[in-house]
């Protein structure tokens, strides 16, 4: 069993490599591997909603930003077809634009589908700003050219977010808001 800390530090880098991260080592062969992601995927299909809720005051800022005319969308290291539900479920109609992991293409912080998304917008480095809460997620920003902002109020930390190099922290959503 690990604790919740430990499961913090587990995800961000997609569902197969949070099983890997979590699997007893006895497990970890190719066959258990599988065995335990299918396993993890049915659960996480009937209880992904148990105890996932959006930040406070993150539904808020979203619609301020969108009046405000910024275009948002989410870049997910989750896979593709259970990303879209789970942003609409708590964002309904806010981020017209998805993106899970696909099967054959790399990851985040990996550019290739952040390059895919900015294409799908018509986004250009230039104008965008990639908001994450994880090294990844600024690790994946510098890759794709981008400018980067850290939040906060995540999963990780301000001494990690410093330490890969996020361009700007916010501590709230309200300074999030601000800092677009």
């Amino acid at each position: 069993l690990h604790t919740v800390e430990e499961y913090k530090r587990f995800v961000g880098n997609g569902i197969p490599r949070l099983v890997e991260r979590f699997a007893p080592a006895p497990e970890r062969t190719p066959e258990g591997l599988a065995r335990a992601l299918e396993e993890f995927s049915e659960r996480y299909g009937a209880h992904r909603a148990d105890k996932t809720a959006p930040y406070a005051g993150m539904p808020e800022a979203v619609e301020r930003l969108r009046a405000a005319g910024v275009r948002t969308a989410v870049l997910s290291n989750k896979a593709h077809a259970l990303a879209g539900p789970v942003v609409e479920d708590y964002y309904p109609g806010q981020f017209p634009w998805v993106q899970g992991a696909l099967p054959g293409l790399p990851t985040k912080p990996d550019p290739t589908l952040l390059h895919r998304l900015m294409e799908q917008m018509g986004a250009s480095p230039e104008d965008t700003l990639f908001v994450g809460d994880s090294d990844v997620d600024i690790r994946t920003a510098r890759n794709g050219g981008l400018t980067s902002c850290g939040v906060l109020w995540g999963f990780r930390g301000r001494a990690e977010l410093e330490a890969e190099g996020a361009d700007c922290l916010a501590r709230t959503p309200e300074e999030l808001v601000k800092a677009v």
